[in-house]
């Protein structure tokens, strides 16, 4: 992070995505969860730290979970942060796409919500492939919310 404003959009960022996960609360949960805050995520093509922001607001959002717990209060967050991290990695070849760094994050994502249902008996090949439609939808609609947005509007400077 390089200023004051950096961290600010980091705040604002977790406290979006966060914010975005308990107004969706029945559908933010559950096996088949579609997270309307996931369409945030393809913004950390542009700034690397708000893969931090990211946890962040997982840890927050997730206090409101049914199921809240070490799985969803440590674990996730976790995840979400090395998702974040590698999505910007990549996305950082293919010239900071919000596309690439969506489809790391969301491929991350749902390979470790799965994981972290099948320590609860949902087998991953029943969970994988309805997570990873769910997740990569969301990213995508996101990535190109983003673009549209970019064509007006510099967020990341």
């Amino acid at each position: 992070m390089k200023s004051a404003k950096d961290v600010g959009l980091m705040a604002v960022f977790a406290a979006l995505y966060a914010s975005l996960v308990y107004a969706f609360a029945p559908i933010s949960f559950y096996a088949l969860q579609f997270r309307v805050a996931g369409a945030i995520r393809p913004m950390i093509a542009r700034k690397w730290f708000l893969s931090l922001g990211y946890a962040l607001g997982v840890a927050v959002g997730n206090i409101f979970s049914p199921y809240a717990g070490p799985y969803e209060l440590v674990f996730m967050p976790i995840m979400s942060l090395i998702a974040g991290v590698l999505g910007f990695v990549v996305a950082k070849k293919f010239k900071k796409s919000y596309f690439v760094a969506g489809a790391v994050i969301a491929t991350v994502i749902a390979i470790s919500v799965s994981w972290m249902l099948s320590q609860f008996g949902s087998p991953m090949l029943a969970t994988l492939p309805y997570l990873m439609i769910s997740e990569q939808i969301i990213c995508i609609l996101g990535a190109f919310t983003l673009k549209f947005i970019d064509t007006r509007f510099r967020w990341w400077e």
